[in-house]
């Protein structure tokens, strides 16, 4: 990077210190180009601290392998727990009583000697990703700033800072987020799906061990989801994403410790046995969304900014890392064309099919959740037999959810 008195100068510009935006800088660093990562906010890094991130990311196979390549798996590895199953449990509707009228299991050896992936809390990579890119000498870290203006020329983009600092980029990775001002700022619209959802992230203990399995229990309002996280305080523990209508998620949330757990135990059906909390409770708002197109001059849009998913199959920041590892890919290929026309435009060819058939297929996914009536919980409690009773299709639905091309 050159500073000068009036700006910096960078190879690659990441607008946004998320996950996803972390993952990008690492990965441009490593493939040799200076980076500059610029997030408005401090980084929360620790779990009990206000503000974490108690959601969990399953790291999937593509997903591990390049975190690996770019030198960030060893020190993730130690926190990770491996998903050797995918559980999916039908419990009727929300009037009926809490039993499981189905249950088949996904086995990642079915189509793999590895787990399906590897279940890593966001608060504990955020802490490590952010570890990698304050001692790696290509990348400078910029916190309190946000993106405030951008403007394109065919041999770079310029961006204002917060701070009122300007930075100049052969490449801009727009990371910010669902509500993305550097995607707006491009003119680039999005197609946006309400479900009147919201989902509760928090962790519990349990009795029984979860065997490296993770259990998506559907009732109505939405899945229940049991991801196994290493043992807490020496019990069984696991990271719960619970979606529900908005209303009924509120209400969740407002409710006293033990009058949640008494909540949380119907719900899960006792597959654990009594859950007890292990973490603060947080709020998530639950959409579905896809940009128009992922590219504009000198500008890359990438995980949310680019789309949005419900937290269905463990796709969401997986999709991302896809997105980061193709730009990525077409950089070293031809570092010298850097962000321009030609490399954009296969940045959005080679991603924006698979993208909108993800989005699609995961939000029908999740309407089929939240079914209620009796004749559609049915209905969905037979196709969970057609899908996992037909070997074929039930190893093609492992593959492409570890992120076969659709």
């Amino acid at each position: 990077m050159v500073r000068k008195a009036d700006h910096m100068i960078t190879d690659v510009f990441v607008s946004g210190g998320g996950l996803a935006g972390l993952i990008a800088a690492q990965a441009f660093a490593e493939a040799g180009f200076l980076v500059i990562c610029a997030e408005p906010n401090q980084p929360v890094t620790k779990r009990g601290s206000k503000g974490a991130d108690l959601r969990t990311t399953a790291f999937l196979q593509p997903a591990q392998q390049f975190l690996a390549q770019i030198g960030l798996w060893d020190a993730l590895a130690d926190h990770a727990m491996p998903l050797e199953k995918m559980r999916i449990v039908d419990a009727g509707g929300a009037q009926a009583p809490a039993t499981v009228r189905k249950q088949k299991d996904f086995d990642a050896h079915d189509v793999s000697e590895r787990p399906f992936g590897w279940n890593v809390p966001n608060w504990f990579a955020r802490k490590v990703l952010t570890a990698a890119l304050e001692t790696n000498p290509q990348v400078i870290f910029l916190t309190g700033r946000s993106s405030t203006g951008y403007f394109s020329r065919d041999a770079e983009a310029r961006i204002t800072l917060s701070t009122g600092e300007k930075v100049r980029a052969a490449l801009v990775l727009a990371a910010d987020g669902r509500n993305s001002p550097l995607r707006k700022a491009a003119g680039i619209s999005v197609t946006t799906r309400r479900f009147g959802q919201k989902a509760l992230a928090f962790a519990v203990t349990h009795p029984i061990p979860h065997e490296n399995i993770s259990t998506e229990i559907h009732r109505s309002g939405g899945p229940f989801t049991l991801v196994p996280l290493p043992d807490y305080q020496g019990m069984p523990s696991s990271a719960v994403v619970w979606m529900e209508t908005g209303p009924e998620a509120a209400r969740l949330m407002a409710l006293p410790d033990e009058a949640f757990e008494d909540a949380l135990n119907t719900r899960s059906c006792g597959l654990l046995g009594p859950l007890k909390l292990a973490s603060q409770r947080t709020l998530w708002p639950i959409i579905s969304q896809i940009a128009e197109r992922l590219s504009a001059q000198r500008l890359a849009l990438i995980a949310e900014a680019a789309h949005v998913v419900p937290p269905i199959g463990a796709q969401g920041l997986n999709m991302s890392l896809a997105d980061i590892q193709t730009l990525r890919d077409l950089a070293k290929a031809s570092p010298d064309r850097l962000g321009d026309t030609a490399m954009l435009g296969a940045y959005h060819k080679a991603r924006i099919s698979d993208l909108r058939t993800r989005v699609a297929g995961i939000s029908l996914l999740n309407q089929a959740s939240m079914a209620d009536p009796q004749i559609l919980r049915d209905l969905r409690a037979q196709g969970l037999d057609v899908l996992h009773g037909i070997a074929p299709v039930r190893r093609a639905l492992m593959h492409l959810g570890l992120g076969a091309k659709t």
